[in-house]
C-alpha cells in the first residue's frame, strides 16, 4: 500500500509554507482546526512582523491575535505562540530544539507538532498523526488504536524509520485528495485492491473521479485509467 501511495504521490512535502524551524513551529500551531491554505494566507505578514523568537516573546497580544484571528481559536493560539517565544528565549537561546523531548516541553507543542517540525525542518524521521492520518490507518485496519500516540507507535512499527516522514505526507495527501471522510473516491483509488474498506464510497469510476481534489488530480485519474472529465481540481 505504501508503494502504491508512493506511485500516486511521488513528490510529497509539508503543505505549510515556511523557511525556518521557528516559522514551521508557528505555522503548525496555527494549523490546529484550520486549513493549511488559510494558514499560508496569514503567515507571510506574521513572519515579517515577528522575525525571531524574541519578537514573539515580546509581542503585543492584541496585535498578534488580530493577525491570526482568521485561523480560529486565536486567543489560545496567541497564548501558545507568545509562550513559545518566551520559552525559546529563556531555555534554548532563541532557537527551536531539534529533539522530541525538548520540543514537546514547549507551549503549543504536542507530539504531532513536534514530529512535523522534526521531519520537515530538521530531517529527523517522524510520524505525524493528524485527523487524516488517524482515520485512514484505521480505515485500512493498520491499527485499531484511537489514541494518537498509540497510533504513532503502532504504524511506526510497520515501517522503516527512514520512511516515516514521507509516509505521513502520503497518507495525509491521500486523505485530503482521495480518501475523504464521508465520501471516499473508492472507484479511482490506487489502494482499491488492498483496502478492507473498499466500497464505503462510490465504486463507479466516473462518480468517484469527480470527488478527487488537488493538483495531482490528472495523475491520480490516469493511474486509475480515467481521462479528465470535469473532475474537481
Amino acid at each position: 500500500m505504501n508503494r502504491a501511495l508512493e506511485a500516486a504521490f511521488p513528490h510529497v512535502y509539508c503543505e505549510l509554507d515556511f523557511t525556518t524551524p521557528l516559522e514551521l513551529s508557528v505555522a503548525t500551531i496555527l494549523s490546529a482546526q484550520c486549513t493549511d491554505v488559510r494558514v499560508n494566507q496569514v503567515t507571510p505578514a506574521l513572519f515579517a512582523r515577528y522575525p525571531d523568537a524574541h519578537a514573539y516573546a515580546e509581542a503585543d497580544r492584541t496585535e498578534l491575535e488580530e493577525m491570526i484571528r482568521s485561523t480560529g481559536f486565536y486567543r489560545n493560539k496567541a497564548n501558545s505562540i507568545i509562550g513559545l517565544g518566551q520559552a525559546l528565549v529563556s531555555r534554548f537561546g532563541g532557537e527551536v530544539p531539534a529533539n522530541l523531548k525538548d520540543l514537546v516541553s514547549l507551549p503549543g507543542f504536542g507530539r504531532k507538532t513536534a514530529n512535523v517540525v522534526l521531519g520537515n525542518a530538521f530531517g529527523v524521521p517522524g510520524i505525524t498523526v493528524d485527523t487524516h492520518f488517524g482515520r485512514l490507518v484505521r480505515r485500512w485496519d493498520w491499527t485499531r488504536e484511537t489514541d494518537p500516540v498509540k497510533v504513532e507507535h503502532a504504524v511506526g512499527a510497520l515501517f522503516e524509520k527512514r520512511d516515516w516522514t514521507d509516509l505521513s505526507h502520503r497518507i495525509i495527501f491521500h486523505g485530503r485528495r482521495v480518501c475523504h471522510a464521508r465520501k471516499p473516491a473508492c472507484g479511482v483509488c490506487v489502494l482499491a485492491k488492498d483496502c478492507p474498506s473498499y466500497g464505503e464510497g462510490p465504486t463507479d469510476k466516473g462518480v468517484a473521479a469527480a470527488l478527487v481534489k488537488g493538483p495531482e488530480t490528472e495523475h491520480l485519474l490516469a493511474l486509475a485509467g480515467v481521462e479528465q472529465s470535469g473532475a474537481a481540481q
